[in-house]
């Protein structure tokens, strides 16, 4: 079971930039270059808190310059960092259909039926759009489905779950694996 907290990912530093001190930063921002107006972010390594002075997209990257790094070599050091905001600093969904993904994990995952099949526990992304993965607690084993309203038609946070529609054949035009 996944525990609650008041910290929501916001981000994670990846690979330095040139020499002057820029890194890459992968955003889970709707607008990516939004991740530099939350201040001060939270990371999850003990003592380090990162502030973002200056952001620029460069296709699905934010190249980012953070306070106090000036090198290539103090850039490299922050590789695979994440980037964290209190949820307190976030506005508040406008309606029923607005969530954070943070509100998802450890939501009970229910067939149509309402037979629980286990709880989320991460919404990756590959390259070609969400997934939601369910965790059977019995068996421990994983399951992804892509997050599309199709698979996905009810979220209901306040109660604790979501229902899934598993997909059971191939898209029109395509051929199931011999």
């Amino acid at each position: 079971m996944t525990t609650k907290t008041n910290r929501i990912l916001m981000g994670q530093i990846g690979a330095a930039h040139g020499i002057k001190g820029a890194v890459r930063i992968a955003a889970h921002t709707q607008d990516p270059e939004a991740i530099a107006t939350y201040g001060p972010l939270e990371t999850d390594r003990p003592g380090l808190t990162v502030t973002i002075t200056k952001a620029r997209l460069q296709k699905n990257v934010v190249i980012a310059h953070i306070k106090g790094v000036s090198d290539r070599t103090a850039a490299e050091k922050l590789n695979g960092v994440n980037l964290f905001v209190d949820r307190s600093k976030l506005p508040a969904p406008d309606d029923e259909d607005d969530f954070y993904h943070a509100d998802l994990l450890g939501l009970d995952a229910r067939l149509e039926s309402g037979v629980v099949i286990g709880q989320v526990s991460a919404l990756p992304n590959f390259g070609a759009g969400d997934l939601i993965e369910v965790r059977d607690p019995r068996t421990g084993d994983t399951f992804l489905y892509p997050f599309t309203k199709a698979v996905v038609p009810t979220i209901n946070i306040a109660e604790g779950y979501l229902t899934i529609v598993v997909p059971l054949d191939a898209p029109e035009g395509e051929e199931e694996p011999d």
